[in-house]
């Protein structure tokens, strides 16, 4: 991360330092009879965005309050780099635990201006507090607005103001409680690469709340899935997306189809014809296939194996809901050039070389 250090000359320079790296070891934290965290285990290494995704009341913003010092554990340990900060015996407030916050709300002091509210937490010179304010809000695409009061910035302006606000301390560590989501679209799309850009940029240890599955995808390094208070799947968000560890994950994560299949020893056997797959199950062992729309591919044909039941138009593509024999359903994408009507009999067939992850088939 960047430092800003006085120089030999009266001036400044910049620096870098190692942020601490984040260890959550059996992070247990009960409401009365709710169980908002049961038995967390991860790491956030040094310099990564780690982002932690879930439904509502799954748990994730009550970690990041634990880590934060806002609640405490009923069991377990968190370790900021090598110091204890929290435990059953442990507990340090969140005043020492040297952890920025971004929060859904920008939290500005509206009788601030930008500069003042980037300089709040820093205790050092009048030189350095404004060289490290001019830093940071360069580096946030607002050099030249220290004399700006919040109510003159945009919605966007604001949240940066606020990150800059969480960095300019130099915490060991960030984290951001949904920065974007009283954002519009367009705006969480343009401000999270901005953001990202900036924490990787100083090299900054961050974990990352969020309920937006694309938003999680795109900002973390890893990605968490939280269910019910556990920690479902926590890995790079391409084996995240391709290989999910459990249904739930798979079924979370994107657009997804469950494609019952019965084992073959050299192939399985579908709706839509053989897959050439080998598994290592017994012959008439029963699974579903994990196929997202993509893996899917239709053409329109008077003699097909589905008919189209609906469609929606999404720019530079068509989301088709087509129906198989069976009365089963299945979600596909085609170039918006293949305009097929509702009722249309459409040719649906699994892509050749996509690799489809499996469960065992689920009984509802």
């Amino acid at each position: 991360m960047l430092v800003v250090a006085a120089g030999a000359a009266g001036g400044t320079r910049t620096a870098r330092t190692t942020m601490s790296d984040v260890h959550c070891s059996g992070l247990c934290k009960q409401f009365g009879p709710v169980v908002a965290v049961d038995t967390v285990n991860m790491q956030i290494q040094q310099g990564e965005i780690l982002a932690l995704l879930g439904p509502s009341g799954c748990g994730k913003t009550t970690i990041l309050r634990l880590i934060a010092g806002f609640e405490r554990l009923d069991r377990g340990e968190i370790r900021l780099g090598e110091q204890l900060v929290a435990s059953r015996e442990v507990w340090l407030p969140p005043e020492r635990r040297k952890v920025g916050m971004v929060f859904q709300q920008h939290a500005l002091f509206p009788h601030l201006d930008v500069g003042a509210n980037v300089a709040f937490g820093l205790r050092s010179s009048a030189a350095v507090r404004r060289a490290r304010v001019a830093e940071l809000l360069e580096l946030a695409g607002l050099a030249g607005m220290e004399r700006r009061m919040p109510h003159q910035l945009s919605g966007g302006q604001q949240q940066r103001v606020a990150l800059a606000r969480a960095l300019a301390p130099n915490p060991a560590v960030l984290l951001l409680d949904e920065p974007f989501s009283n954002l519009d679209a367009d705006l969480r799309v343009s401000l999270r690469a901005q953001v990202r850009h900036i924490l990787k940029q100083l090299g900054t240890t961050a974990l990352f709340v969020t309920h937006d599955q694309e938003e999680a995808l795109f900002m973390g390094d890893r990605v968490g899935v939280m269910r019910a208070g556990r920690l479902e799947q926590l890995c790079d968000p391409r084996e995240l997306f391709l290989a999910p560890a459990t249904r739930f994950v798979a079924e979370f994560i994107g657009v997804t189809n469950f494609l019952p299949a019965t084992v073959h020893p050299a192939y399985l056997e579908t709706e839509l014809g053989r897959l050439e797959q080998t598994l290592a199950l017994g012959p008439g062992s029963t699974i579903e296939l994990v196929v997202r729309p993509d893996d899917l591919e239709l053409v329109a044909s008077p003699q097909g194996n589905a008919r189209i039941a609906e469609r929606i138009f999404r720019g530079g593509e068509y989301l088709y809901e087509v129906e198989l024999a069976s009365r089963q359903r299945l979600r596909c994408i085609s170039n918006h050039i293949h305009d097929y009507a509702p009722e249309t009999r459409v040719q649906v067939r699994l892509a050749p070389g996509h690799a489809l992850a499996w469960f065992p088939l689920h009984k509802s």
